[in-house]
């Protein structure tokens, strides 16, 4: 992010803006919105120029700019179409403290003026930092279309009602108010006037004082592989709306940064074979939380698998802290999706086996007898390091050498890789590519791609024209 967006208030601060036509024209109509002082210089004023001065709107100095005319300024525009005469501006900006905007020059101006959605007091402001004004126009009038022309209104209204509903404690309570007022009983209520608008506040608050304190809740979601366009928008509401977020160390930034900015954030980090959070003291965090506050306690792929999720809510449940399950998107399915194959084929195999690569007790046993049959198709969770385990036990019972494996890194994420491989050269194809990210293995399947390569050479050989 090169620029950062901020609201600067402009109440009763003066705005120099050098040049008087067409380009000053344009900027002119959005800093007219504002409460500032505006000063103009320039020579053959546009009309509209004029007839704002003449409103008392802005002051109109009908010459360039020069030394001095820009003392106190908060912001300085060079808007005369001619560099030259800009770039004096903005440098007697400069020398006066300003900051200073040289209109459709991004790489000489300090700051630049965003696209606008303006329902006063309520503003959105829009910015691509110059790479794309036709997307921050086709995001305006988006935006437009959705927030009703009333919402300025409706936000005036609530605004002048916010020392009252000081009386609500802190936190979701006061929330709760708001947002039932503003998504709900407010617009309803604004449709018979202003006056019904301010008394549902009243009704409202009357509600919220005399309904009894809500108790806290825990929600075990999964966050799916990591893609946040993969999170369900069950979880996306649940983590916009928690007062605490607890969260795996495998849960990326995205999908993170979808939480309320006011919530507590505590990563509970597990590393494999490294420092780790004890699963114990992970437990007590959650009833500690969860007592008061709403919990989303985030989870890698889906909760039900894997996620050590009976721990958990046999700890909520020895403490009577209430508790519901979000289920996600598995990091199977995901992996399965990235390199288009089905985890089921008629003809090919009619079960499905989900393993880990170990457990609490090290390398997972399972039933490799049935796993080494022809067609047999498991999917592997944390099996890096039991690669040559699993190998060896499988090679043990009957499995051939050949067996397709494919391992995919980081799944549905941007810097994911897949790595098909076969039985006896797993091992070695794990070490040479030193995943750093979590690894599905799939026994006994192929990606789509290979697998049409390998049965139509053909095809290969179109790919690579």
């Amino acid at each position: 992010m090169r620029h950062f967006p901020v609201f600067l208030n402009l109440r009763g601060r003066r705005v120099v803006v050098s040049g008087a036509g067409a380009c000053a024209v344009a900027k002119l109509r959005l800093l007219l919105k504002t409460e500032a002082a505006l000063a103009v210089y320039g020579a053959d004023a546009d009309p509209l120029v004029r007839q704002w001065a003449g409103q008392g709107r802005l002051t109109l100095t009908e010459r360039a700019i020069l030394q001095g005319d820009a003392d106190g300024a908060a912001l300085v525009y060079g808007a005369n179409e001619d560099a030259a005469e800009d770039a004096r501006a903005v440098a007697i900006g400069k020398a006066a403290g300003a900051l200073t905007n040289i209109v459709d020059n991004l790489d000489d101006s300090e700051f630049i003026t965003p696209t606008i959605v303006d329902r006063d007091p309520v503003t959105v402001a829009i910015g691509t930092e110059g790479a794309a004004p036709v997307l921050a126009r086709r995001i305006k009038a988006d935006l437009e279309e959705r927030l009703p022309a009333a919402l300025g209104q409706l936000t005036r209204i609530g605004q002048a009602f916010r020392p009252r509903a000081e009386a609500l404690p802190m936190g979701r309570k006061r929330r709760n108010f708001w947002s039932r007022f503003y998504f709900d009983r407010g617009p309803e209520a604004l449709t018979q006037g202003e006056d019904a608008a301010r008394l549902a506040l009243e009704d409202l608050l009357s509600e919220e004082l005399a309904a009894r304190p809500e108790v806290g809740h825990v929600w075990l979601v999964g966050t799916g592989p990591g893609d946040p366009e993969l999170l369900t928008l069950k979880a996306r509401r649940l983590l916009h709306e928690a007062d605490v977020v607890i969260h795996d160390r495998l849960v990326p930034q995205p999908i993170l940064e979808l939480a309320r900015r006011e919530a507590a954030v505590i990563e509970v980090g597990k590393i494999p074979y490294g420092k780790s959070w004890k699963q114990e003291d992970i437990n007590d965090l959650l009833v500690a939380h969860g007592r008061t506050s709403q919990v989303v306690r985030l989870k890698s792929g889906d909760p039900g698998i894997f996620g050590r999720l009976d721990e958990e809510m046999d700890a909520l449940d020895r403490a009577n802290v209430a508790f519901d399950i979000v289920p996600g998107v598995t990091s199977a399915s995901a992996a399965a999706a990235s390199i288009k194959v089905s985890l089921t084929k008629r003809g090919r195999n009619g079960s499905l086996r989900i393993l880990t690569g170990h457990d609490v007790k090290g390398f997972a046993e399972h039933d490799w007898r049935d796993l080494a049959k022809p067609g047999a198709v498991a999917a592997i969770y944390m099996g890096v390091r039991a690669s040559a385990f699993l190998r060896g036990r499988l090679m043990i019972h009957g499995a051939a050498e050949d067996t397709p494996i494919t391992a995919i890194e980081n799944a549905s994420r941007p810097d994911q890789r897949v790595f098909a491989s076969t039985l006896i050269d797993l091992p070695d194809t794990l070490e040479a590519a030193a995943p750093q990210g979590p690894v599905m293995l799939f026994l006994g399947l192929t990606p789509r791609a290979a697998e049409i390569a390998a049965r139509e050479p053909e095809f290969q050989l179109s790919e690579a024209l």
